[in-house]
């Protein structure tokens, strides 16, 4: 009976998922290569649901605010805190690449590159800060709860949450009838996450079957220092932001164990967003400070694709004998600083955003991208673990910050 209690654990079912994937890809590569629709299906699933979860929880937790200058005053702490934050994980990937040097000696000479970075260079300009004011801005009023863009579906979900406040008097049946819908839709969050395993299983099998353990021998080095700098800035950074908030940042893990083992397998981010939400609410965050700081914060608080960028774009002009200068450094900084934020509502953001900064930082050539093209799926991973990290414990500080965290439930959410 134990064990069958255990085995119906979803963590424990997405570790198994994981490791029978991983084995169906080494062993079987073309069989493994074929489970791609079983991820692709199971993100699918869950990016259809992100749209009204958002919406009603933003929707609701700005309208169950009285107080306007409330929701100001919790958007302003929030953009501080995502902004020194990024800007904190773009510094620290600068510092590591600097000391570490992981291109160092691969002299690679850019017209021999071979890979197709097409794609990502086209989106790259889709994701330019001009691109990005316009891509927040919706065709009509309801079309982002029909569509996948964040951004829009934030801006309408704050506008008629603002509405609702304003319009209290007339429009309580409006909020009634939201608050009576929030049901079903984390209702139906339950039943899709019931699927993770399987989306597990076919996200992982694919990768293995597709690029191999092998494949990343070469540039192992840049993919382990990614590791190491995302898990040291998890385990200090994040762990001293958290201690000084009075949680710890190991047993935040430990609660969120199902869904960062999803992020692992999936690769994605939004996979867990619906859940996280509900389990930092559970975790004594109110309402509406989760409403307002993670999907934003999906958008804008990206520490682990910060790192990414500034650790890839040195890397590549490392392996490529280009010397930057410590200004040309700091105008790489200062531009991934834009085009993280620009690239926000942009499908892939990590590579993508990538190609947004190396495409205005004419030292280093965009053709360098083809380096990391084959491994960068294998820091995808990374990148999401720590996003969504960053993005739970940056919702229990604005909670903090605002007297808004029930002490009593995080304790218990956080010592089971």
């Amino acid at each position: 009976m134990k064990l069958k209690k255990i085995l119906g654990e979803l963590y424990v079912q997405v570790i198994i998922a994981i490791v029978l994937g991983g084995g169906l890809g080494n062993f079987f590569p073309e069989i493994g290569k074929s489970m791609k629709p079983l991820g692709d299906g199971f993100i699918r699933i869950v990016k259809m649901i992100i749209a009204p979860v958002i919406f009603v929880s933003l929707t609701l937790g700005i309208a169950h605010m009285t107080d306007l200058k409330k929701v100001g005053r919790i958007a302003t702490k929030s953009f501080i805190y995502f902004l020194t934050f990024s800007t904190l994980a773009l510094i620290i990937g600068l510092v590591v690449a600097n000391v570490i040097k992981p291109g160092s000696g691969l002299n690679i000479d850019p017209a021999t590159l071979a890979g197709d970075v097409s794609d990502y260079t086209k989106k790259a300009e889709e994701s330019t800060v001009t691109a990005f004011l316009l891509n927040i801005i919706p065709t009509t009023l309801f079309s982002p709860l029909v569509g996948s863009n964040i951004l829009q579906i934030l801006l309408i979900s704050v506008l008629i949450g603002i509405a609702l406040v304003l319009t209290k008097d007339k429009s309580q049946n409006v909020a009634n009838f939201l608050q009576d819908l929030s049901a079903p839709i984390f209702k139906i969050v339950h039943i899709l996450m019931k699927l993770a395993p399987i989306g597990a299983f076919g996200a992982i099998a694919f990768t293995i079957g597709k690029y191999g353990i092998a494949s990343i021998k070469n540039l192992l080095f840049l993919v382990g220092t990614f590791y190491i700098t995302s898990f040291l800035f998890v385990v200090l950074v994040l762990g001293s932001v958290a201690w000084y908030n009075k949680f710890n940042i190991f047993k935040l893990l430990n609660y969120l164990k199902e869904e960062l083992l999803l992020v692992l397998g999936t690769s994605s981010s939004e996979s867990v967003l619906p859940s996280l939400m509900e389990k930092m609410e559970k975790a004594g965050c109110s309402k509406p400070i989760v409403g307002l700081v993670v999907p934003t914060g999906y958008s804008f608080n990206l520490d682990g694709t910060n790192i990414y960028m500034t650790l890839a774009s040195l890397f590549i002009a490392q392996a490529m004998n280009i010397p930057l200068t410590l200004e040309k450094q700091i105008l790489l900084l200062l531009v991934a600083m834009v085009s993280s934020k620009g690239a926000a509502g942009v499908s892939g953001a990590g590579f993508i955003t990538l190609a947004a900064t190396l495409a205005i930082v004419p030292e280093i050539p965009v053709e360098g991208m083809a380096l990391i093209l084959g491994i960068d799926k294998f820091m995808s991973e990374c990148r999401a673990l720590t996003n969504v990290i960053g993005n739970s414990v940056a919702t229990v500080v604005v909670a903090n910050w605002e007297n808004q965290l029930d002490r009593e439930k995080l304790n218990k959410a956080l010592n089971p």
